[in-house]
């Protein structure tokens, strides 16, 4: 296995008219030996082009890649010892399972016993063995996607690199594969990277994620620092299901506390009296415009903690996500998402909610970093 530095990795296109397009930008990134860690972000936000420079498919505009210590920008990719497992399994039709795992290694002349041995240990570890004389059509897409893994496995490469493989599966088995893909890298090791654009993946995959948007990297912290403690409003807004409901307004001295006043949009403002920590960290934009984020799971048909303000709201509709009940309302012209631990009005109907204030977030309006 090895360490993974990158160094403010740069990658440029040119665009249809001669435009400059950062697919990539200073990109500085440290993954540790047995470490998984996951790329995430929106499409075109370079998590792709990430895993095809260290792969070797593409030569950096600027900056280095490291592993263990050496820079391989120039290095080509069959001297890189990395392993890619693309969206799709690409598996070669007319070969069998066994075939396709071996491909690799009989590429590179390993001895037929060697060969052998190897593709049986990963058809054991990924669930197999009763495949390997299938070819791809006879599998389900499951067993194909497991199948690609295998063909990486087998050359124990120092580095695997993930991208996507999970999106083209149904829902059900996209869950089988994510656990197994999880049990896997328990067991073995893998120092992996991780690509995918699903939330959900990568608070359940990586041990840590970075955040991508535009090229850019936003935050890269654990699962659970990245969901409570957002860098800013990209990292609060992409993380959570329903989102983080964003609140516009200003910062002003209320005794020994602050007073949140919102921006009117055509209803009457929400004012809220904050204090604690959060009064203490956000002291320095008093008169200033900041956005205020409460989570919907913070706010509630029932009054919670002492740091709970009742507010009025009318209700657009219900959604249900499994055993929990979401409700869409609105002020004026703002909307927001509320979590119901009960049952609700029927909409169009004026619906009171309780804001958690003790779970409140603040971010500055000009640079959208957190503050609180």
């Amino acid at each position: 296995m090895a360490r993974v530095v990158l160094e403010r990795l740069t990658k440029l296109f040119r665009g249809p008219n001669g435009e400059v397009i950062r697919a990539v930008d200073a990109l500085s990134l440290a993954v540790e030996d047995k470490e998984l860690m996951v790329l995430v972000g929106p499409s075109g936000c370079g998590k792709t082009t990430t895993l095809r420079l260290l792969a070797g498919l593409e030569e950096p505009s600027a900056g280095e890649i490291r592993l263990d210590g050496q820079i391989v920008n120039r290095q080509p990719p069959k001297e890189r010892d990395v392993a890619m497992v693309f969206q799709n399994p690409a598996l070669y039709p007319h070969l069998s399972v066994y075939e396709n795992i071996a491909f690799g290694l009989q590429i590179r002349k390993a001895p037929k016993g060697e060969i052998a041995r190897r593709v049986q240990e990963a058809a054991e570890i990924l669930g197999l063995k009763d495949c390997l004389t299938r070819l791809p059509m006879e599998l389900s897409g499951g067993q194909r996607q497991r199948a690609a893994v295998g063909r990486a496995l087998v050359r124990r490469p120092r580095l695997f690199l993930f991208d996507e493989p999970l999106s083209n599966l149904d829902a059900p088995t996209r869950l089988r594969m994510r656990a197994e893909l999880a049990r896997l890298h328990a067991e073995l090791g893998w120092t992996s990277i991780y690509v995918t654009h699903d939330q959900d993946e990568a608070m359940n995959l990586g041990g840590r994620i970075a955040v991508l948007r535009e090229g850019a990297l936003q935050q890269v912290a654990e699962p659970l620092k990245l969901y409570r403690e957002p860098a800013n409003i990209f990292v609060a807004g992409f993380f959570g299901s329903p989102p983080m409901n964003f609140f516009e307004g200003k910062l002003a001295q209320e005794g020994p506390g602050l007073a949140f006043e919102e921006t009117p949009n055509s209803g009457t403002p929400l004012r809220f009296i904050l204090n604690g920590t959060t009064a203490k960290r956000a002291g320095g934009h008093v008169g200033k415009k900041v956005v205020l984020g409460l989570r919907p799971d913070n706010i509630g048909d029932k009054s919670v903690g002492s740091l709970s303000l009742p507010v009025a709201a009318m209700l657009e509709r219900l959604e249900f996500q499994g055993g929990d009940t979401y409700a869409h309302l609105v002020r004026g012209k703002r909307s927001f998402v509320a979590r119901l631990a009960g049952p609700a009005a029927a909409p169009k109907q004026s619906f009171e909610v309780h804001f958690d204030l003790s779970q409140a977030h603040l971010f500055d309006s000009d640079t959208r970093a957190r503050i609180a």
